[in-house]
């Protein structure tokens, strides 16, 4: 089942078993901060899983930006905490500085390699970002990083069209995730991913795997195993939500969110070097 949740009637908060969230990148132009916060004051829950990516090192390294916006981000993850909501945080690739803290916390914010989470109906879901499984982000860290740019390039002459089309009334379009079911490799790759994550579930023995780190929004069966993946708050603004009967729903925010940013983002200088 998939679907918008909404507030309720009340315009309150609408409280879950568990959250899973990934792939926000603070520090960027292109993280929907607002969004998130907007979301975030509408959903609660007993466990917060942060699946990694949400903080975006590689991008802070060759230029500090972080506004407002992304401290309260933060800000509202770490009072969620305080007020008795269990937050694990399962860094990613572009947070992968956080890999040092593993079995630490900050703030009441644990910090995990994987995860294991036993949803209400009793099925097993390992909780993992997933880049250890794409072997450009292994083996080619320069391939990465290049892509890495190039995503960025998208989502900045994304961010151009959608203000045109915005003028005109028009709903929001993304460029990459066009490209990305468009573009032969990258639906191959993300099957391929998909399948691969799947697999480690088995070989683990657990019932489901939920992820993030390719920005791809899902919730399908694979040969039997649940596979979940949170999307990103780049673009999709997407979230996995547990409800109390143990059954998992992926959530559309952009949907439905006043908070969306469609304005322009300034393009990256592909000559501009990278901090070491």
């Amino acid at each position: 089942m998939t679907g918008t949740l909404h507030p309720d009637s009340n315009g309150g908060e609408r409280r879950y078993r568990t959250l899973f969230l990934s792939d926000v990148h603070l520090g960027t132009k292109g993280c929907q901060a607002e969004a998130l916060l907007e979301f975030l004051r509408h959903h609660d829950a007993d466990t917060i899983y942060l699946i990694g990516d949400i903080v975006d090192g590689w991008r802070l390294r060759s230029g500090w930006y972080w506004p407002q916006s992304h401290n309260d981000v933060v800000q509202k993850l770490l009072r969620k905490a305080r007020k008795g909501s269990r937050v694990v945080y399962v860094p990613g690739n572009h947070d992968e500085f956080l890999r040092e803290f593993y079995g630490t916390h900050f703030g009441g914010i644990e910090v995990c390699e994987t995860a294991l989470h036993v949803a209400a109906d009793d099925k097993r879901y390992l909780i993992i970002h997933g880049d250890v499984f794409d072997v450009v982000v292994r083996h080619a860290r320069w391939l990465a990083f290049f892509g890495d740019w190039a995503y960025v390039t998208a989502l900045a002459l994304s961010t151009r069209i959608n203000a045109v089309r915005r003028f005109f009334g028009l709903t929001y379009w993304s460029l990459s995730a066009w490209a990305k079911h468009k573009v032969k490799n990258a639906v191959s790759f993300i099957g391929r991913f998909e399948e691969t994550l799947a697999a480690e579930a088995r070989r683990r023995g657990v019932d489901g795997v939920v992820c993030g780190h390719i920005h791809s929004a899902a919730q399908r069966d694979i040969d039997g195993l649940a596979y979940l993946n949170t999307g990103d708050w780049v673009e999709s603004c997407t979230a996995i939500v547990e409800h109390d009967d143990g059954h998992m729903e992926l959530v559309h925010w952009a949907d439905r969110s006043e908070k969306l940013n469609t304005g322009p983002v300034p393009l990256p200088l592909p000559w501009r070097r990278r901090a070491a």
